[in-house]
């Protein structure tokens, strides 16, 4: 087992999409928080089968930051 961080954003139609930083193209949506669990649970899965150990990145957090526009 090992765990992996998901950031989750809500869409402007109202789904759930959530990505997985440390997975290259790992991302998928629900309609639910819950659906959006589970399909990140299979999306991860498969992913993780995918790829090299050393092309799994390490997610540090998300900063806020403030510029002029």
């Amino acid at each position: 087992m090992k765990n992996f961080t998901a950031y989750i954003e809500r869409d402007e139609d109202g789904l759930y999409v959530g990505s997985v930083p440390a997975l290259p193209g790992c991302y998928t949506q629900g309609a639910t928080l819950q659906e959006l669990v589970e399909n990140l649970k299979e999306v991860v899965t498969l992913c993780a089968r995918n790829i090299d150990a050393g092309e799994v990145t390490q997610f540090v957090g998300v900063q806020t930051i403030e510029v002029a526009v």
